[in-house]
């Protein structure tokens, strides 16, 4: 069999094997060997969830062959520029796109737009969330509304949301935020955490598991598991800080933990509103419970403004913020993600990472080039959905943050990533941490910060297995746990060498940027692919090298007593006693 065969019946087995995920995509995208398929569906925005939405990448279930290369003449008339991009196959039949378990109303509109159906109700949710959102600040302020008003306002549009895009799928949310109800309520404070954490992820694993190998997760059409990943998150935090206001010494916990500690438990509208509320039950972000009673309570503003002195600045009360800039910028930045997803992301799919030219024919240079271009393009998505999820909280007042070092009002305090430090970052750990931030600080806290052994190794699995149960998460985790020490080995090692002068730090910043983007984009492709196949052929056309890399780096150089990051943060007592010092 040749090298071309080979490549195509890995790209139709690959293609066939993939399912669905997170949010349904109806596009499907194929990439012939040397030859690429010149028609185009119809892009679709991005859904809900954390985790965004990737690109269906399944198309031989459906009735769509990947295309061999004609012979002779028409093979040459192709040209080897044409194998180097993929393009789109034809789009699904229509009838595919009413398949879904939500609502059904909005199905002339998906026609019109040739949008799968599921994906237009996730962005008439969004929409209505945002108008919502004006309305419940305008009209149920806290000034006006009583807190249990704003509790229960905020949970009915959630609770309809939800149903209006999951249909019966919601079931899954209900039962487990019951259950969660359940244990706040009759569990020991000493045990409170425990139980949460089995039980909420042990459910939201379980649903992963039976739509992925049991139910098929091609054959399905809504994935519910955005939401109930989100709700799960917010259930494990509370239980956490509801153990740590009840069950721990305040002088044991650390100023955070302090902070966010929950004294009271909480009562069941507080619980059904802090989970189902209308503006995160969809598209997240986490947050956290005290933070979100106190903006239900009209607390959330001034309390943020307290912690600066405004009487030294010459104000004689607190200033009232408004989110409507905030809310306009991240409408526009939501608007140009849109745009690039239409364009570079069709334009680049995932799917040519296993094309015959790719594998066999490319240099190792042009393979990491053209890696690091597809994995650029898989980004707009997230920005796009992460962006439209923190604009519709701001609109509802919620999300601000304080004052900035320049003296202007902040409203990032539920932003999910921050797109200039992610695109200039210099270190794998600072794109880690501006990737996905809700999601990396609830790791910090319910994981990493508590556990007593191999906290990074262990907050990696956990994020494993929090997205789900495709082989892909835990190479990207497992490779990500390799680059993330040799990286800290690295810089601990050398980076002092070059502060000496701005021409030296400048240098030292480009390259550590370059080396960062093409680690991120090596270490996150198996996190897109999903399927081990694919996997294990990428990381031989690229030889392995960042495995191979970062073992040497960690078996070989010294880590030096400053690379130990302290695991533990300060407690109460430590602080005191720095003071009393």
């Amino acid at each position: 069999m040749s090298a071309e065969r080979r490549g195509a019946g890995s790209a139709a087995r690959w293609a066939a094997a993939l399912p669905r995920h997170p949010w349904p995509q109806r596009q499907r995208q194929v990439c012939a060997p040397r030859v690429c398929n010149r028609s185009r569906s119809p892009a679709s925005p991005l859904g809900p969830g954390e985790r965004g939405g990737r690109a269906h990448l399944g198309a031989a279930t459906h009735g769509h062959s990947v295309r061999r290369a004609p012979s002779g003449a028409a093979r040459a008339g192709a040209g080897a520029a044409a194998s180097r991009r993929c393009r789109m196959a034809a789009a699904p039949p229509s009838s595919l796109s009413y398949r879904t378990t939500g609502s059904t109303c909005l199905h002339p509109l998906s026609e019109l737009l040739g949008i799968p159906l599921d994906q237009v109700n996730f962005v008439a949710c969004q929409l209505f969330a945002l108008l919502a959102a004006f309305w419940f600040r305008i009209y149920l302020s806290p000034g006006k509304t009583s807190p249990d008003v704003r509790h229960a306002f905020a949970t009915i549009f959630g609770i309809y949301f939800v149903i209006f895009c999951f249909g019966w799928y919601s079931v899954h949310l209900f039962v487990l935020v019951l259950m969660c109800y359940g244990i706040m309520v009759t569990a020991s404070v000493s045990n409170i955490h425990r139980y949460s954490f089995f039980v909420a992820m042990g459910y939201l694993t379980i649903c992963h598991i039976s739509r992925i190998y049991i139910f098929h997760y091609g054959i399905l059409t809504t994935d519910f598991s955005g939401p109930l990943m989100i709700v799960t998150q917010k259930i494990i935090a509370l239980a956490f800080q509801v153990h740590d206001g009840l069950g721990r010494r305040a002088e044991d916990l650390s100023v955070e933990q302090h902070r966010l500690a929950v004294k009271v438990k909480p009562s069941f509208l507080e619980y059904l509103s802090y989970l189902l509320n209308f503006m995160s039950v969809i598209a997240g972000p986490c947050n956290n419970f005290k933070d979100y009673v106190d903006f239900i309570e009209g607390r959330h503003i001034h309390m943020k403004l307290l912690e600066v002195n405004w009487k030294q600045k010459g104000f004689h009360s607190l200033p009232e913020p408004s989110p409507m800039g905030a809310v306009i910028h991240k409408l526009c930045m939501t608007l140009v993600s849109l745009l690039l997803f239409l364009t570079l992301t069709t334009t680049f799919p995932v799917t040519c990472l296993v094309d015959d030219w790719f594998v066999h024919k490319a240099n190792f240079l042009t393979r990491l080039c053209y890696l690091y271009v597809v994995m650029q393009a898989s980004k707009p998505k997230y920005y796009f959905a992460w962006t439209l999820a923190d604009a519709v909280n701001n609109a509802a007042g919620f999300g601000f943050s304080g004052v900035d070092k320049n003296g202007n009002f902040s409203w990032d305090l539920l932003s999910n990533l921050n797109i200039w430090k992610i695109e200039t970052a210099t270190s794998f750990k600072m794109y880690l941490e501006n990737w996905n931030i809700q999601t990396a600080t609830w790791l910090k806290r319910v994981c990493y910060e508590r556990v007593p052994w191999y906290p990074t190794m262990l907050t990696f699995i956990l994020s494993a297995l929090w997205h789900g149960v495709y082989p892909g998460y835990y190479f990207t985790f497992l490779t990500g746990t390799l680059v993330t020490i040799a990286a800290r080995t690295m810089r601990n090692n050398y980076r002092h060498y070059f502060l000496s002068s701005k021409a030296l730090k400048l240098v030292y910043d480009v390259v550590t940027w370059a080396v960062t983007q093409l680690a991120v984009s090596y270490t996150v492709a198996p996190f897109v692919m999903l399927a081990v196949e694919p996997t294990i052929s990428l990381y031989k056309s690229m030889y392995f090298y960042l495995h191979i890399i970062s073992l040497l780096i960690i078996l070989f150089l010294p880590i030096k007593p400053q690379a130990h990051i302290q695991k533990q943060p300060q407690t109460l007592n430590s602080v005191n006693e720095k003071k009393k010092d």
